[in-house]
């Protein structure tokens, strides 16, 4: 099958090889293109700015920490007729899990990880008695920041309430 001059599919192709000027781009030209484009990154990527991100992986830290306390304190709550001992959250640096005060087992999924770059401070141990309250002893505060925000966490002991607020 051929074009309307006459020739065949492939003409435009022949035209190219014959004449020498094929529209494509040499090896030379696309590493050039790659130095430049990674020359550019390497500018570019140490002036991104990550305290955005830090923040709001202080934010997400945050809510999950109060999102545990309150799983700690629903489980004390539900399985006070057969665990009076209750449960608690306790932590360690940047660790911390949920655990069974009568058998001092961690629940399971009960256990996260906070990364490095937030800072965790204030209390290790909030201890919730079978009426989701705070035991005697027990801390009550917990500041969670990164890069400026900062969140700080409060339980009140006599009803076992958890707020969090940004500071």
């Amino acid at each position: 099958m051929g074009n309307r001059l006459g020739g065949s599919f492939f003409y435009p192709l022949q035209i190219c090889i014959m004449k020498n000027k094929c529209n494509a781009h040499t090896l030379v030209e696309l590493i050039i293109i790659v130095v430049i484009l990674g020359a550019l990154a390497f500018i570019a990527v140490p002036r991104l700015q990550f305290a955005t991100l830090y923040r709001k992986q202080a934010d997400t830290v945050a809510r999950k920490i109060v999102t545990d306390l309150r799983r700690t304190r629903r489980l004390a709550i539900s399985n006070a007729a057969t665990n009076t001992n209750g449960f608690a959250l306790n932590r360690t640096g940047l660790t911390y899990e949920i655990v069974d005060l009568s058998d001092g087992t961690t629940i399971p999924n009960g256990t996260f990880t906070i990364d490095s770059k937030i800072s965790c401070s204030g209390g290790t141990s909030f201890q919730f008695g079978p009426l989701g309250n705070l035991k005697t002893g027990a801390d009550s505060q917990l500041t969670v920041s990164a890069e400026g925000k900062t969140f700080t966490i409060n339980i009140t002991p006599a009803t076992g309430i958890i707020q969090c607020t940004e500071n």
